[in-house]
């Protein structure tokens, strides 16, 4: 058998639209994320290995995705990892598909499915904090969902900040550097993107304007947070699944640890959202700010790598 190997081209041609509409073409066809596997974490000692299995009566995937630290200062990547693409009936390999690609892919389709949802038709003030791969990513997968009047950029390194600033300005926005702790330009946004690594939160969610809202990415373990305990608790959250974001998202459960956040106050998850059904009470409060915090899901990947395969075959 030749198994197809679809590389980083083949998956960037799916688009960050094409990836957001995979994602909700799976949710509106009944998929679940509650009821989804969840994900394995394994210590190994270049950093961690996370195993991602997920499964539709169509298709099943794996994806092995090493997450390593110390590979930036090496000029490195800091995500790598393959995806196996099965046939779901009788699990024969379908594709392996290049993981590190899918995940810059995948993660900004996620958040782009939530700002369909979440925000107006345009975003007057975009402030996005991080200059890595998942930061250019996420602006792409904006940009695609919705007309941006300003972008502003927050960062630890200025001259990774200014390429970000000049990308965008490439792609017909108004950019500029922010501040190192973005509080004057969090409090004008209506829009903002977290996209690190920081294990702290990165501004006082205080200054966050009521009506704006936040997305973050960055963080999947316990005791790392991007947003702090204000934020989350004046916030209505919306998350991929319930189940995921309350045993791996710091961003949750350092509040909850602290009194002031409970798993009864997430307003909706990423299906229920796509659906309509929880958009009530406090998600459609115009005196709160929308939180949608991401941890990453295997199903996600599993949708994004049967369209791009699809989108493939001859």
């Amino acid at each position: 058998m030749n198994l197809p190997l679809l590389g980083a081209d083949d998956i960037e041609a799916l688009g960050p639209t094409g990836a957001a509409d995979a994602l909700e073409a799976a949710l509106s066809g009944g998929l679940d994320p509650e009821r989804t596997p969840a994900r394995h974490h394994v210590t190994v000692p270049g950093g961690e290995l996370l195993i991602m299995p997920a499964t539709t009566r169509q298709v099943t995937g794996v994806k092995i995705a090493g997450v390593a630290p110390g590979n930036p200062a090496r000029n490195l990547p800091r995500i790598t990892g393959s995806y196996l693409l099965l046939d779901g009936p009788t699990l024969l390999p379908l594709a392996l598909l290049d993981g590190a690609a899918l995940t810059a892919l995948r993660t900004p389709a996620v958040s782009a499915l939530a700002i369909r949802h979440l925000t107006g038709p345009v975003v007057r003030h975009l402030v996005l904090f991080g200059t890595g791969p998942q930061a250019y990513g996420h602006l792409a997968a904006v940009l695609a969902e919705r007309p941006v009047e300003r972008v502003t950029v927050i960062g630890r390194t200025p001259h990774r900040v200014a390429a970000l600033v000049e990308h965008a300005r490439r792609l017909g926005t108004d950019a500029r550097a922010g501040g190192a702790r973005g509080a004057e330009e969090v409090a004008t946004a209506d829009l903002v993107l977290c996209c690190t690594t920081s294990a702290t939160p990165l501004f006082d969610g205080t200054l966050v304007p009521d009506g704006a809202t936040v997305v973050a990415v960055g963080s999947h373990s316990p005791d790392a947070r991007e947003v702090d305990t204000a934020l989350v608790a004046r916030s209505a959250v919306i998350v991929e699944s319930r189940s995921a974001a309350l045993s791996e998202a710091g961003d949750l459960l350092i509040p909850m640890a602290e009194g002031a956040f409970t798993a009864e106050s997430v307003a909706a998850n990423l299906a229920e959202l796509v659906a309509g059904r929880s958009l009530g009470g406090k998600a459609a409060d115009p005196e709160r700010p929308r939180l949608f915090k991401s941890v990453g899901m295997g199903w996600e990947d599993l949708a994004v790598a049967a369209a791009v395969h699809r989108k493939s075959a001859p």
